[in-house]
């Protein structure tokens, strides 16, 4: 008999705690959303300053580049920014190919990784505007 009481003591009890942890908001694991979507991300710091960004830009045919061509594809950019606001990386694609710019502490310090259409290009850039381009 001792243990039929102790049984459903416990049984009641189990049920009490079921019934609290259900009606407490927050006590649950939060739903994680399976996919997270929306037109742009960004990533702020503890400022408020925008510290990495993925954008999607629309094209822009009226867009005149510096090789001389004109029209710019639709492009989907990532920028991670340093604590000075400077896009140290920025990682681009398009529909006709892909670039990587890594920027050092000094402008226009950088390195530009293009692969655009049926071509690429390596250039690199010193703090004195020293340019050096390698192309096969």
């Amino acid at each position: 008999m001792n243990t039929q009481r102790f049984l459903i003591a416990l049984t009641v009890v189990n049920v009490a705690t079921l019934a609290i942890s259900l009606a407490r908001p927050g006590a649950a694991a939060d739903d994680v959303a399976p996919v997270l979507r929306g037109r742009a991300l960004q990533i702020v710091d503890d400022r408020g300053r925008v510290r990495a960004s993925i954008t999607v830009f629309p094209a822009n045919p009226a867009v005149k580049l510096p090789d001389g061509t004109t029209g710019y594809p639709e492009t989907v950019l990532l920028r991670l920014i340093n604590s000075k606001g400077g896009p140290n990386v920025k990682l681009a694609t398009t529909e006709d190919g892909a670039g990587l710019v890594l920027g050092g502490e000094s402008n226009p310090t950088h390195v530009e990784v293009l692969a655009r259409g049926a071509t690429t290009s390596l250039k690199l850039t010193n703090k004195d505007g020293q340019v050096k381009l390698i192309a096969p």
